[in-house]
């Protein structure tokens, strides 16, 4: 494995004090606004299959790896008290069926007070003997876990937390450039396997050797769609057979590293130059987004404005026909383009806090007509976020135009020739700044080329 992506990487060690002391700043305010003196993490626990004796998957509590990058370590916690340094309690267990978490190790560990368990009973004298000043961070399938803390997951202090998460600290925009570095090269991976002729499975196969990831750590179910899959927004069912014809490919991909998650979508013709050109336009139209991401822009006009871009891109394509205004407020756009712009992105995909005003939970709806768009915020330095627009035919979304005004702007013969190729999507991971943005993604593509 790549030694960037290391536990002992010094460059990230570098960051991850003050990285800390931002986490625990947001802790210190949550617990003053609770009225609260401690927090537990936890990092959660695996989930039993039904009727059945094996787990899935286990996936940590982000609050937890956002204080600790541990991805794997169930029934663990970290314990705060403002002003001492933090606690891990770290879960060890004798056992022979499975392996173990290793000794902790990495440039994490100075900064903690680990003590190692291996019972998950001994983590209670641990934690703060007051738990009623105590409030616990987490999902707790056993409330016997929280070991008698009643204040779990309160929505004063959630809500600070989920907010201040939108903005990152320059360790985790660094982990977060390793992630689109190794997700870039899975993508090249897979555009190669693609270009060989092989099937959806296969290509899967190609991306997770070159990320080397297993399904499970992959920060979310990869998409890779040939032809008409491509307009299936998540579309996850990967054909183990080539098509008879292979024309399209649309891949939605993503990599994690120290738990932080990139994701980046491409999509690429055949042999096919008319559908090669509008991919080709798309990317320019992407681009021109990109170019608009910066501090203090309502993220709901960047997404309007991209409905407006895309209806230009219709009617030069010849799938519609009408003005841009037209297009959106009869609902063409939408059928061509019905997702949200893109998220705000970080410890997980879809990362918390898009639809919050402020640290007190205001919301802030997405726009009418619009309501699968994750972010609503006004745009600050150092958030992350997507800027992903697509065009598809999505028939069940196009057959609804039929029999209203919009019908007569749609060129139903060119929505044909599209139709199996799929759709279209273009995706970067984008830091927002004071002027022009970082590009993740473009920046880990030129250097792995």
């Amino acid at each position: 494995m790549n030694a960037n992506y290391s536990d002992d990487n010094p460059a990230l060690g570098a960051l991850y004090g003050a990285h800390l002391e931002s986490v625990k700043a947001r802790h210190d305010h949550a617990l003053e606004q609770a009225g609260a003196s401690h927090v537990v993490v936890f990092s959660g626990s695996p989930k039993l299959a039904f009727l059945d004796d094996y787990y899935h998957p286990f996936k940590a509590n982000p609050h937890f790896v956002g204080w600790v990058p541990l991805t794997a370590l169930p029934f663990s916690y970290v314990v705060y008290t403002p002003g001492e340094t933090p606690v891990l309690v770290y879960y060890q267990p004798r056992d022979y069926w499975h392996v173990v978490p290793g000794s902790p190790s990495g440039y994490w560990t100075d900064h903690f007070d680990v003590r190692v368990i291996s019972d998950t009973n001994e983590a209670a004298v641990h934690l703060p003997e007051d738990r009623e000043k105590c409030i616990a961070i987490g999902e707790f399938d056993d409330e016997s876990l929280a070991f008698g803390i009643d204040r779990i997951n309160p929505t004063t202090a959630i809500n600070i937390l989920h907010f201040a998460r939108g903005v990152k600290t320059g360790y985790e925009l660094a982990v977060m450039r390793l992630a689109a570095e190794r997700a870039a090269a899975g993508h090249l991976a897979a555009e190669a396997a693609f270009r060989d002729g092989l099937p959806e499975f296969e290509i899967h196969r190609a991306y997770c050797q070159a990320v080397s990831h297993t399904d499970s750590e992959l920060p979310y179910g990869n998409i890779v769609a040939l032809n008409e899959h491509g307009a299936v927004l998540h579309y996850t069912d990967l054909d183990r057979q080539p098509p008879a014809e292979i024309r399209s490919f649309l891949i939605d991909a993503g990599a994690q590293v120290h738990g932080y998650a990139s994701d980046i979508t491409r999509t690429y013709a055949k042999d096919d130059r008319r559908f090669a050109e509008l991919i080709a336009r798309m990317d320019r139209l992407e681009l021109d987004v990109v170019s608009q991401v910066h501090a203090g822009v309502d993220y709901r006009d960047l997404h309007i404005g991209a409905h407006g871009l895309i209806a230009e891109v219709l009617v030069e394509a010849g799938l519609a026909r009408g003005q841009p205004d037209t297009l959106l407020e009869t609902g063409v756009t939408a059928a061509f383009f019905p997702h949200g712009l893109g998220h705000l992105l970080g410890i997980q995909v879809h990362d918390v806090g898009g639809h919050q005003q402020d640290e007190a939970g205001t919301i802030v709806d997405p726009p009418s007509g619009h309501p699968f768009l994750r972010l609503t915020r006004v745009l600050e330095e150092d958030m992350v976020l997507t800027i992903e627009p697509g065009i598809y035919v999505i028939d069940m979304l196009l057959e609804n135009l039929r029999g209203a005004p919009a019908e007569s702007h749609v060129n139903w013969d060119a929505v044909d020739w599209l139709r199996p190729y799929g759709g279209i999507r273009i995706e970067d991971d984008v830091r927002v700044m004071a002027d022009t943005p970082e590009n993740l993604t473009r920046d880990a593509f030129a250097r792995a080329s």
